[in-house]
């Protein structure tokens, strides 16, 4: 009998195919004695794991590329912790296994993250997939992780671990459903990137039996359990219907009645621009330059290392635009050498700008690199500070960029709700803003992009964001500069005209949602966005407001 369950939508397709779990988590070893004798060996064995796991980690990266390799490096760098490492032996110095004193080492760290604020709350998941890899080595069973199968199948788990997401074979696995997670997650942008279709937050999803038969639709959130043949041909014409529509769609975005809406595309690094290019990006709406410094979390990248990565980008874009994300260290993405290990809550602290007006040096060498990086090339620069509080902090940015020679526009991106409420002010000292829906959502409703249980209300049509939203694009306006946004929220269609309704005038995204979008804003007029933007903002929830934008463009 068909039912039908609910989560969020976070890649765009419909997946049809039997239910395969994700394989389970490496048990808990018991807990005995080593003669004192052992503990060398066992010291021994639990570094050989440790280093083991982060080359494999370092190695599914190299494959992946692109912001994959920034978060499996990451995780690479977590395994080889010198503290955890440490303490594992310490433990074994007392008599612990190898695989014991692991296991016990990276549940008191757990507790720590655990405790640490929201933004480290988010990285459990990853530390405990890093635990159970290197406990699986020592005890010899098979890594957890993606089943074997021959046959195409649709994976569920509780939850994704980068190392899983980044090397899924979209050849086998049609789709992904987890019970944990949110829209702007780790697994949720990597599996924009891989264009398979997913859909996360989903309680109980666990529970669904092998081999089940399911429907994912990754738009709407939607699972359907045994789906009758009606409900698949319905499905699969729709999924027909839209690849069409993609195919049809090209050149710059506009709306139908021509109003011109810059489509462009989040890269991570070099490794991403190929793919961007091929869909068609007009330029880069957000180079997240964070990545190369996590290479390293201990020294920051010379000025060499930073003109050659950011010249790569450039050179892909001539005419083009290309937005610059100076260092968004902190909360997340902790430096060794930048950011402190005590902050009681590192989303609350010194991280982006505050990071940067702290260790000033740092600014100068990036906007420095950058400046050496543009030259003799015809691409329009612009250069952004993450988190901005107010006016004091553009003016801040826009003085630094300006001491280091920078030829570029200066920019603010709107992040915390009080950029926002006083963005006209801020655009004082600034030339464009950019919207970081992902943060701005999780600033102002209290709530970690990274935790399942609140991710309603990371949901981009909550209605207070789309306030927010406009508010901004509102003082831009006003002052004659743009407004973008580079959050997630710019990679749902149906959203993308709302957005553009409400004012924006660029949209900046994974890749592989910019045919999705360019040929949903093809279909509608601006005042059809406008009216859609008008019908949201006065509704009450996410999905009252989908709904009702969804009416106004479908004529209903």
């Amino acid at each position: 009998m068909e039912t039908t369950l609910r989560g969020v939508g976070v890649s765009h397709g419909v997946a049809i195919g039997e239910v395969r779990h994700m394989g389970t988590a490496v048990l808990e070893p018991p807990a005995k004695q080593i003669p004192a004798e052992d503990a060398e060996r066992e010291q021994a064995r639990a570094r050989q794991a440790v280093d083991a796991v982060a080359a494999d980690l370092n190695a599914r990266g190299n494959l992946a590329g692109g912001e994959a390799q920034a978060v499996l490096e990451a995780q690479a760098m977590m395994a080889q912790d010198p503290e955890l490492m440490a303490d594992v032996d310490r433990r074994i110095a007392v008599g612990s296994t190898a695989e014991r004193a692991v296991y016990d080492a990276f549940a008191a760290y757990r507790a720590l993250l655990a405790g640490a604020g929201e933004y480290l709350a988010g990285r459990v998941a990853d530390l405990d997939d890093v635990r159970n890899r290197i406990v699986a080595r020592l005890l010899g069973v098979p890594m957890p992780g993606v089943p074997d199968s021959d046959e195409p199948y649709v994976l569920i788990a509780r939850d994704l671990a980068p190392a899983d997401t980044a090397l899924l074979d979209p050849t086998l696995v049609l789709g992904f459903v987890t019970e944990e997670g949110g829209p702007t997650s780790h697994s949720a942008i990597l599996a924009r990137a891989l264009g398979v279709p997913a859909v996360v937050a989903l309680p109980g999803a666990g529970e669904l039996a092998e081999g089940t038969v399911v429907a994912v639709d990754g738009s709407t959130g939607e699972i359907f359990v045994e789906p009758s043949a009606e409900k698949k041909a319905q499905l699969q014409a729709a999924a027909a219907q839209r690849k069409a529509a993609l195919a049809a769609s090209t050149g710059p975005g506009a709306t139908s009645d021509g109003h011109r809406v810059p489509l462009l595309a989040n890269v991570g690094g070099p490794a991403d621009v190929p793919a961007a290019v091929e869909a068609g990006a007009e330029g880069v709406g957000l180079f997240r330059t964070e990545f190369l410094f996590l290479d390293d979390s201990k020294n920051a990248p010379s000025e060499a290392k930073q003109v050659e990565a950011y010249r790569q980008v450039l050179e892909a874009f001539p005419e083009g635009r290309v937005v610059v994300r100076v260092l968004d260290a902190g909360a997340d993405k902790p430096l060794d050498f930048l950011t402190p290990a005590d902050e009681p809550n590192p989303a609350l602290g010194v991280r982006g700008l505050r990071t940067l007006l702290d260790h000033p040096d740092v600014l100068r060498t990036q906007l420095t690199a950058l400046a050496k990086a543009t030259e003799g090339l015809p691409v329009h620069l612009e250069v952004m500070a993450p988190m901005v509080a107010d006016r004091a902090d553009a003016k801040a940015f826009a003085d630094a960029c300006r001491a280091a020679g920078l030829r570029a526009k200066f920019g603010a991106m709107v992040e915390i709700p009080s950029a926002a409420l006083r963005a006209r002010s801020i655009l004082q000292e600034v030339e464009f803003l950019s919207l970081g829906t992902n943060d701005l959502a999780q600033y102002t409703f209290a709530a970690d992009r990274q935790v399942g249980a609140v991710s309603r209300l990371q949901d981009p049509w909550q209605p207070a964001l789309l306030d927010l939203v406009a508010l901004s694009a509102e003082a831009a306006s006003a002052e004659g500069k743009s407004c973008g946004v580079c959050g997630e929220a710019a990679s749902d269609p149906l959203l993308a005209c709302v957005l553009i309704g409400l004012g924006v005038t660029s949209l900046s995204m994974g890749a592989a949602s910019i045919p999705y979008v360019r040929a949903s804003l093809a279909k509608y007029t601006l005042a059809q966005c406008e009216r859609a933007a008008a019908a949201a903002r006065a509704a009450d929830s996410a999905d009252e407001a989908r709904d009702a934008a969804q009416a106004v463009l479908s004529g209903e």
